[in-house]
Parts: C-alpha cells; structure tokens; sequence
C-alpha cells in the first residue's frame, strides 16, 4: 500500500508547479509538488483567494486587506494579476468604492471575474482585459464570502456568510433569490451535472445542498466541525472538503449524503483544492505554514511541507503551464 501511494504521488511530480496563494506574506507562491520554493511574486496585501484564466496564462487573486473575516477595517480595493509564464505581477484592476473583495470565479465563456466584495456587500463582474467592474450586483446579505459561477453561467451563487444564505444572483437580469443555508456559509462546488450545489456550511456544521434548476436548499449532509472549503472529484463520487474546527479533512459520499472518512492534519485547514486528476487533495493550514497533501483514495497523508515562515498559505492550485 505504502508503495503504491508513493507512485501514485509521483506521477504527479513532471511538469508540475503548486501555486499558493500567502495570505500572511502578500505573495503568490510557486512551489514544487515536494515543497521546493521556486519563486514568489508580490501582490496586494492580504490576498484570499485566486481563480486561473481560461488559458492558464493568468492568475487573478482578490487582495483583501486583512487576514481574517472577523476583523474590522476597510481593506483592500484591488485584484492582482500575476503572468504565470514570466512570474511576475502584470497589473492590478482597481475596484473602486468596492473593498474587501474575496471569492472569486470565472467564466470561461467571456473571461469576465466574479468576485464578492464584503464592504458593500455586491458581486461584481470584472472585464479584465479592460481591468475594470462592468456590472455590479447587490447579494442581498451580509458578508459576501465565496462565489460559483452556474451551470452555464446563468446564475452566481454567492455566500452570504453573516446572513446564513446563498444568494443566487441571474447575471443578465440582476434578480436574487436568497436561499437559507446553515449558519455561515463559505466555500460551494457545484455537482458533476451542474444539478446540485454543496455549500460548507462552518457554524452549521452540515453541507447544504441546493437544487439549481428551482433554487431551494433541498438536503444536508451532518459534516464534522466547522466545514469551510469544499472541492468534488471529477467523477462527481466524492465531495471532499476542510474542517477548521476539527483540524481534520472530511470526505463524504454525495450520493447517500453521509461522511465516509476522516483525515487528521497537524493543524486548522483554512482551505482544500483538488489536484486535477481528483486524486489528491492539499489542505493549507494558514498558522502551521504547512501544506498537507491527502490521499483521497486511501483517506490519508501522503505528504506535508512547510510553506516560507510566515506566509499564512490559504489556497494551493496544481498547475502545469499550458
């Protein structure tokens, strides 16, 4: 077993880079799959969370301006762009009035950014080839955390983690629906399908499950403590995600809706991403400056790495330059 684990993870290792994303440090990251740092590149302070664009040329990340939700103050106002191929920051798109920008996502189809702001609470679509907002939207709650583009891009489904709902948002005509979740929602994936949306819920302590053809909370799966980062694997069969309050990964079976392992980390997982083969899943925890690298097939460590001291990692991207 001990084996086949290794080769499993070095077939990872060709060609590939993590990118991790330094809250603490201000910095995007470039790391090897074994945790060799290979380049940072500044970007605004305190950033949260990134999103490729459709030709994996660029990385956006929205620079916060603090380090936790919690925290007062007005923040950032800026989203970075950083060119994957030269390793540096190509610019910023300046938001305006619009400050403490957070989830982001893209649409593939145009190229247009998604990304909430908690101060006003909005959803802004951002042109960044333009490096400008285009359309704001109001999300109707409080704390405007993590947003999933649709299926089709018909709907954003924003997290409206103060307001225990998810807002979701028709892009062409700006009407909202708020759909009651479990107390603070954060992190969404949506279903193979595009048919059900599964929304970390970290105070609830459940998954809340959406229909996206009627928009209405239609389920639950009981998670472990504190639920707040979700990812699903390619073959839709697993749904796995970070336990901030447990210091664990959880990994849940969709279908049945019930927990089906659990995978003790050294400390709290502020994030979780999948490699793109579904394979692994790398948990950051932001205080430890460790990344863990997890088995999801076998529901265990197969490694870990010490980002830079002080960086605060949050999200890891796998990434192989096009």
């Amino acid at each position: 077993m001990r084996l086949l684990l290794l080769l499993s993870f070095a077939a990872v290792l060709p060609g590939q880079t993590l990118l991790v994303l330094e809250k603490a440090g201000s910095a995007l990251g470039f790391y090897s799959p074994g945790g060799d740092k290979q380049a940072t590149v500044a970007v605004g302070r305190h950033p949260h969370e990134m999103a490729l664009s459709p030709d994996r040329r660029y990385l956006y990340c929205t620079d916060n301006g603090t380090m936790l939700i919690e925290q007062p103050g007005t923040g950032g106002n800026t989203v970075s762009i950083v060119d994957l191929k030269a390793r540096r920051r190509a610019g910023q798109i300046d938001l305006g009035n619009f400050r403490r920008p957070h989830g982001i996502d893209i649409d593939p189809k145009t190229g247009n950014l998604l990304v909430s702001t908690e101060l006003p609470d909005q959803l802004l679509r951002i042109d960044p080839q333009a490096r400008k907002v285009v359309r704001t939207y109001d999300t109707k709650g409080k704390t405007s955390h993590m947003v999933t583009l649709g299926p089709g891009g018909r709907f954003a489904y924003v997290s409206n983690a103060n307001s225990s709902s998810v807002a979701a948002i028709e892009l062409d005509t700006g009407a909202v629906t708020a759909i009651p979740t479990g107390e603070r929602p954060e992190g969404s994936v949506l279903s193979k399908d595009g048919s059900r949306l599964y929304v970390a819920c970290r105070v609830g302590h459940r998954i809340t499950i959406i229909d996206t053809g009627a928009n209405r909370a239609i389920g639950e799966i009981r998670a472990g403590q504190g639920p707040v980062r979700i990812a699903l694997t390619p073959d839709g069969k697993r749904l796995v995600y970070a336990l901030h309050g447990e210091n664990k990964v959880e990994i849940a079976d969709p279908f049945a809706r019930k927990v089906i392992a659990q995978v003790p980390v050294g400390g709290q997982p502020v994030s979780l991403n999948l490699s793109r083969d579904g394979k692994l899943a790398y948990a950051a925890a932001q205080d430890q400056d460790t990344i863990y690298v997890i088995s999801v097939a076998d529901a265990r460590i197969v490694r870990q790495w010490k980002t830079s001291a002080g960086a605060g990692p949050d999200p890891v991207l796998e990434f192989a330059a096009p």
